[in-house]
């Protein structure tokens, strides 16, 4: 891969974080509706262990 090529590949990966996270809050304004980290470090944490705990549902 050329680093022209790779450069492009790492913008394009950049704006569509950039566009997720602008989703993210505008729906986050529109509802209200989050996690917090703590727990969704609990849940990765969780992750591959005999405790494994489901995807924490979102609240207001």
């Amino acid at each position: 891969m050329t680093e022209m090529t790779q450069r492009d590949d790492r913008e394009k990966r950049r704006e569509s974080f950039r566009q997720d996270a602008l989703e993210a809050w505008a729906e986050f304004q529109a509802t209200g509706l989050h996690l917090t980290a703590e727990e969704v470090q609990e849940w990765l944490a969780s992750w591959g262990t005999e405790d494994e705990l489901p995807m924490p549902v979102c609240h207001k």
